[in-house]
């Protein structure tokens, strides 16, 4: 069996293991290790969900016909049930991606609500995780691979292809891929780039315009706002701590209380607001649940002694 065949069907496992009535908490830890431990781990599952999901589409798009019986997870052992799953999904996503090219099917389109990060298989194997409240368009096409970033954040771990490279348009910039995990933020014209592993090149997305570009390797920031770019060495383990929303959390070292709140309040529609001008300049650190903001203006006010006053839009933080 090749490796790739080998993590499908690992894959399938987990998939179907999953549904089983005796699933644990320690069960979703172990699939999160191994979906951790690599790109092709994430983009083999995804793919086998999203075969589920085009089953459903097609079924929709054709008169609720069902494309497959739904599985009787209890029925046969988890070995062959996985090896069924494979290939009834790799059946339906062919079938789904025919269906498409039939209509001419536009642009990949993932659109995320406040407080809520989506993960997305893409078409070359590449894998993306899609943070609070943001826009992404993906097309691959004439062997070309490119994303664009409209609005928000993305953290993206790249398939291996040297002859197609992986670029990603936000914001007046162009990021193209040289390496692996890296992720962009788009914060109106500012754009943020952060490597994890491996390195890419940013520069202007405009050519009429374009200067020196900046490769930047793991453990580097460039954060770019119109013509001008600054590059910052922040190490590898304050970059995964900026990346700790992928686990729903937010990690501080010593910002102020108004850097913080700007943070939160990109992933709740409560909002976070601060009373006065001392408060704002508090400096804080630790790791907190990114959608629990009455958590953290609790720790507040027993840490510092700050008022918090609720109402129906969100906090007030006084000092």
């Amino acid at each position: 069996m090749s490796p790739a065949r080998d993590i499908e069907q690992q894959a399938a496992h987990w998939l179907v293991a999953r549904e089983q009535p005796g699933w644990s908490a320690e069960d979703a830890r172990a699939l999160e290790g191994w979906l951790d431990d690599s790109v092709a781990h994430k983009a083999a599952f995804w793919r086998l969900e999203a075969g589920w999901g085009a089953a459903d589409r097609l079924a929709a798009t054709r008169g609720g016909v069902p494309i497959a019986p739904a599985p009787h997870w209890t029925k046969a052992p988890i070995w062959a049930l996985a090896a069924s799953l494979v290939m009834v999904c790799m059946a339906v996503l062919a079938l789904w991606h025919f269906t498409a090219n039939e209509v001419d099917a536009p642009a990949i389109r993932v659109a995320t609500a406040v407080g809520v990060h989506r993960q997305v298989a893409l078409a070359d194997g590449s894998a993306v995780t899609v943070n609070t409240a943001s826009t992404l368009r993906a097309a691959f096409t004439s062997g070309q691979r490119q994303v664009w970033l409209d609005r928000g954040e993305a953290y993206f771990e790249v398939a291996h292809d040297k002859r197609h490279p992986f670029v990603v348009f936000a914001g007046g910039r162009k990021v193209t891929v040289l390496g692996t995990k890296f992720s962009v933020r788009r914060d109106g014209d500012t754009v943020t780039v952060a490597v994890v592993e491996g390195r890419v090149r940013v520069e202007a997305s405009d050519p009429a315009t374009a200067g020196r570009a900046a490769i930047i390797t793991a453990g580097d920031v460039a954060i770019a706002r119109g013509q001008s770019m600054l590059l910052a060495d922040r190490s590898e383990q304050r970059v995964q701590d900026a990346l700790a929303w992928r686990r729903g959390v937010l990690t501080f070292d010593q910002v102020t209380l108004e850097q913080a709140a700007h943070e939160f309040n990109r992933y709740n529609r409560r909002q976070i607001r601060l009373g006065d001008a001392q408060v704002a300049r508090l400096r804080i650190g630790g790791s907190f649940e990114a959608t629990n903001i009455d958590a953290f203006t609790r720790l507040l006010h027993d840490a510092f002694g700050l008022r918090v006053a609720n109402d129906s839009d969100g906090v007030t933080i006084k000092s």
